[in-house]
């Protein structure tokens, strides 16, 4: 082992269903933005001509175990996105629809929040969102599930409730990319690994978060995040 000038930063990770205690290990975290056409077009964006674009969030930016959320620094406008995310079993490059589906260890529900105010800010004079997007505690997460218990779910409802009332609700086979096109399309720009999260994108609903709100998330056959701002 080698020397470190301080102590290394743990291994961010995530419980895993039925593996006994054992955890999934977080790389990196990737997020699809605008992969719904309805969310695509109430952020003012054309689902017809987009192609798939990413952004990333920190590995420690997760909020696990129904943890409380902290509200965020530097913002008024604090959104909700639900989102189905894919957790990578296996890596590579140039990887082939067709085999991408072989890469996913397992799928989880996850929320993707987001400083709108800085990220208007942000759009408005043609900035990186990376503070907008990127922040502390800025993913909670549910527990994965592994695609060999559940398959690989390409339909079924999302959704999300705050404080009981339904905020968002979608299908996953409303997305406009799905999960071997994602996976394909992130592989040519970046090498993928296991450990590797993608967020998928986000149904139409997003709105603003206050202290003290509830949030449900819901993934039919995958699962739950749960999570309060404080």
């Amino acid at each position: 082992m080698p020397d470190y000038v301080f102590p290394a930063p743990p291994t961010v990770t995530v419980p895993v269903v039925g593996a006994g205690g054992a955890a999934f290990p977080v790389r990196r975290i990737f997020c699809v933005g605008r992969n719904y056409a309805a969310h695509a077009r109430e952020m003012g964006g054309d689902p017809t001509r987009e192609p798939p674009f990413f952004f990333t969030k920190p590995a420690d930016a997760l909020v696990t175990g129904g943890a409380d959320t902290p509200y965020p620094a530097s913002t008024a406008n604090l959104h909700h996105e639900m989102e189905l995310v894919v957790a990578l079993g296996a890596g590579g490059s140039d990887i082939s629809p067709d085999a991408a589906l072989a890469h996913v260890f397992g799928y989880a529900a996850g929320l993707d929040l987001t400083r709108r105010d800085l990220q208007d800010e942000a759009k408005a004079a043609r900035r990186p969102w990376d503070m907008a997007k990127g922040f502390d505690a800025s993913a909670p997460i549910g527990d994965i599930r592994p695609a060999a218990e559940i398959g690989h779910p390409a339909a079924g409802r999302i959704a999300l409730t705050v404080n009981g009332t339904v905020k968002q609700e979608g299908d996953l086979l409303d997305q406009i990319w799905s999960v071997p096109e994602i996976i394909a399309a992130l592989s040519r720009l970046v090498r993928l690994e296991a450990g590797d999260l993608i967020f998928t994108g986000t149904p139409d609903g997003v709105g603003a978060l206050s202290k003290g709100d509830t949030l449900q998330g819901d993934i039919a056959g995958v699962g739950a995040v749960v999570t309060r701002i404080v």
